[in-house]
């Protein structure tokens, strides 16, 4: 055998490695989603027109001079793709499911869990939560710090859509502790960090600090993908 023969037999082993040492069966959801991953023949127009309505959204607040709103929007996509990510390597690892999986007609299928549909949604979320702020910083909200309480009230109604997409046949939970009965498990680590994320770089006292935490996230999504994505397959 060849050395680089040899080379990507020692690596085709490496990225099997998880799926062999855990015994899964993967569910029929996964599977589903699976398939439609990155499937060219799913690819539907309509995305182009999504992808023109987050380029307005976002160019009205350049043009307004709103660089903080900007990366603010940008801040909860860099943190959704941060854990669609994760989910997609939870898969890969246990070989059963990912923590959520999208099915159902859709544009394009990106990851296990994430679709166009669901990207340009949280392109447009980060947005969306700073236009709700109070421009009095120091003001409480049901008692609590406005940045919080705003956070809180969008994550509550993110996770009451999923349930409702769930209950479609279009969303699937698998694991107990990440499900309708464990909802405030999601509603925390999938969606509160990120909107508190989105706040902390929309009150940066800087430019250049609030873009270099948007921007440290973003880099630690492309190497995620380089590593898991590109290296290992596991995407």
């Amino acid at each position: 055998m060849s050395a680089e023969a040899e080379c990507a037999s020692v690596g085709q082993a490496w990225r099997s490695l998880p799926r062999m040492l855990v015994l899964a069966v993967p569910t029929d959801a996964a599977l589903e989603a699976e398939r439609l991953v990155r499937d060219a023949s799913q690819f539907k127009w309509y995305a182009v027109t999504l992808l023109a309505v987050v380029f307005l959204a976002y160019a009205n607040e350049v043009e307004r001079g709103r660089p903080d709103i900007v990366a603010a929007g940008l801040a909860v996509w860099v943190a959704d793709w941060f854990n669609e990510i994760l989910n997609s390597v939870i898969f890969h690892v246990t070989d059963r499911a990912p923590l959520w999986a999208t099915t159902g007609p859709t544009a394009y299928q990106i990851l296990i869990g994430l679709n166009v549909e669901i990207s340009f949604m949280f392109a447009l979320a980060g947005l969306v939560y700073v236009k709700f702020l109070p421009e009095e910083r120091d003001r409480r909200i049901l008692g609590m710090p406005n940045r919080l309480a705003v956070a809180l009230g969008l994550s509550l109604i993110s996770v009451a859509v999923e349930i409702f997409l769930s209950r479609t046949g279009t969303f699937h939970w698998d694991y107990p502790w990440w499900n309708v009965a464990s909802f405030p498990v999601i509603v925390v680590f999938g969606y509160l960090w990120f909107f508190l994320f989105a706040a902390w770089v929309y009150d940066a006292p800087t430019q250049a600090l609030r873009w270099r935490r948007v921007g440290g996230l973003a880099a630690i999504d492309v190497l995620l993908v380089a590593v898991f994505g590109l290296a290992l397959g596991w995407l």
